[in-house]
């Protein structure tokens, strides 16, 4: 099953394509595309996508993009007001300047990257789940954590445009206007960074490695025309490089004649490939694909069946240093391979069998000294070779808990029961093709998902049976 479209653009008309626009706006720039690849609307998984026409050896550069073709707050018409002001764009995101930036290029019919950004007529195409319904997402992704992820994105962003962009732009009429760039347009363009944009590595900081990744981590999205036109997969075969002076497209293996070049966003989940990129790979071919049991699962788990109240009273005080040492709203990742937060979850269950006493002694101590050459060894007794083997009491935990996180897929589901019709279910629509394909386009992505989490669960369930 080929991966599903990351975009949707506008179709080709009467006169010059919006494509042919924009390759000959590449030319202009300085744009530099190899012969041995085209954009090409037939033969890849996309409206777009960038076709191999020869045989492409491993290490060529298949396009570069000079810097002076990026579109950021940087280079953007407004860049010098944007950054006069920027003591009043500050937010948590990091985002307004760029998005203020695409507010004003995507009106102007002046703007320099027009021809780039007239590509897009309307950013709902993409398809997103902040472009559903609330119903629909509630409905189709309950449990997967895609709902609660987009309902504060739609928070944040009514706020952030409230609270900063609207005053803003506001206080000049002659760049922007409130009646045209709305809270609307505004959250199809928060959709189009989202989608389309890339963050450009941060140099190293070798004497402060946790503020080398806060920079990181903070470093403002740019939108690097040609480079969006890639589909992902995570089998990719080229990836972006950035140089002083220009981004380059190389690829990272052979890639045949007639083969789609496919860039790749990361070690990403099918939920976070839906909740940024509107799209989904097929969930046995996505090795990045995840699933989280809840801290609050465990603490579920371990309190069942308590038959007294110092039984009650212990799990009570362990809960508590629980929940000063890690968020309560944490939760524990597992992938196709095991646990990918072992270390986080080997805490939790050690906090769990702690008797009265040794809680004391941990709390008086303010924990434990970590020991590093354990690290491997935690990591291997929290993989699918090492789970079938860790102490019974631990598997319980780990077992119910899985099996109460199940129950989250389900609206009607008692606490701690699963039905197997729930997974018979879904099983049937992603085996029986005909079946599949009469869904709509959502509920086939929103099926890879859940399905893609759910098989991670009981694929857990059954390493963890007693």
């Amino acid at each position: 099953m080929a991966t599903e479209a990351k975009r949707a653009k506008m179709s080709d008309g009467s006169g010059p394509s919006p494509l042919q626009n924009f390759l000959q706006w590449c030319d202009g720039v300085g744009l530099v595309l190899s012969s041995k690849v085209r954009v090409s609307k037939e033969g890849t998984v996309a409206d777009y996508g960038m076709l191999a026409v020869n045989d492409v050896d491993e290490g060529e550069v298949l396009f570069t993009v000079p810097r002076s073709a990026l579109l950021s707050q940087e280079t953007s018409k407004v860049s010098v007001l944007l950054k006069k002001e920027g003591s009043s764009l500050e937010c948590s995101s990091g985002w307004v300047p760029l998005l203020l930036a695409l507010l004003h290029e995507y009106t102007s019919p002046q703007s320099h990257w027009r021809p780039y950004l007239s590509l897009w007529t309307d950013f709902r195409t993409l398809d997103q789940p902040m472009f559903w319904s609330k119903a629909e997402r509630d409905a189709l992704l309950r449990g997967t954590g895609v709902p609660g992820a987009v309902d504060q994105d739609l928070a944040n962003i009514q706020r952030e445009y409230t609270d900063v962009v609207l005053p803003f732009i506001t206080r000049h009429p002659d760049l922007w206007d409130p009646n045209t760039h709305t809270l609307e347009l505004y959250t199809q363009l928060v959709a189009f960074v989202m989608a389309y944009s890339f963050q450009e590595p941060q140099e190293e900081d070798e004497e402060d490695e946790e503020e080398e990744e806060e920079e990181t981590a903070q470093s403002p999205p740019i939108m690097v025309p040609m480079a969006d036109m890639l589909n992902h997969v995570s089998d990719h075969n080229a990836h972006l490089e950035f140089t002083p002076d220009c981004l380059k497209m190389v690829s990272v293996r052979r890639i045949r004649s007639g083969e789609e070049v496919f860039n790749t966003y990361g070690l990403m989940a099918n939920w976070e490939l839906l909740h940024m990129y509107g799209f989904t790979e097929p969930h046995q071919s996505n090795g990045n694909d995840t699933a989280s049991i809840p801290i609050s699962n465990l603490h579920i788990a371990a309190t069942q069946g308590l038959q007294s109240a110092v039984e009650r009273q212990l799990k009570e005080a362990q809960w508590e240093v629980l929940t000063q040492l890690m968020p309560k709203d944490e939760a524990f990742v597992f992938g196709k391979r095991g646990c990918l937060t072992d270390r986080e979850l080997e805490t939790v269950l050690k906090v769990l069998r702690m008797s009265k006493e040794e809680l004391s002694e941990f709390k008086e101590n303010e924990g434990w000294e970590e020991d590093e050459e354990d690290e491997e060894k935690v990591s291997f007794s929290f993989s699918n070779e090492g789970l079938p083997g860790l102490e019974a009491s631990w598997k319980r935990l780990i077992h119910t808990a899985a099996r109460l996180t199940l129950t989250s897929y389900r609206e009607d589901e008692a606490e701690g029961k699963m039905e197997a019709e729930d997974v018979d279910g879904d099983e049937v629509l992603m085996k029986d093709r005909a079946a599949y394909e009469g869904l709509s386009s959502r509920q086939q992505r929103a099926l890879q998902v859940r399905y893609g989490q759910k098989s991670i669960l009981y694929g857990l369930m059954e390493l963890t049976e007693a």
